[in-house]
């Protein structure tokens, strides 16, 4: 079955604009990757250079992934090594683990009111609250 010459030029014609979907700001899954990847290594790179431990890096980073922050970290610390380059004190505290956080006190002029919990006793017993 032959393709009327028209239809033959439209496909053609559509061809161009259907390979650059790049300019409608449609990313490949393959540019995501490479972007991720780099975001990872410059991570790792900042963090080894700030001084910081590979494992506060992965705390502070969660969303990188974490063999190109490891790959990043390890390349800076090449380089500080060969160069001798020292790194720079970080100006953000290093992250406090969830189990030594302290609970949160409430100011002193803030008032704490027990209220719920004091008809639910009162329901328990038979009294009314209103």
């Amino acid at each position: 079955m032959r393709l009327p010459r028209l239809s033959v030029i439209a496909l053609l014609a559509a061809l161009p604009l259907l390979a650059s979907c790049d300019l409608l700001g449609i990313e490949s899954g393959e540019a995501v990757a490479a972007r991720n990847e780099a975001e990872g290594k410059a991570v790792g790179s900042a963090c080894r250079h700030a001084m910081r431990a590979i494992e506060d890096c992965y705390v502070l980073n969660p969303k990188a992934l974490k063999a190109s922050v490891y790959a990043g970290w390890r390349e800076m610390d090449e380089y500080m090594r060969e160069n001798k380059l020292e790194g720079i004190a970080p100006v953000v505290p290093r992250p406090v683990e969830p189990s030594k956080k302290k609970k949160a006190k409430p100011a002193e002029d803030e008032e704490i009111i027990d209220e719920p919990k004091a008809r639910a006793d009162d329901k328990a017993h038979g009294k009314s609250t209103h």
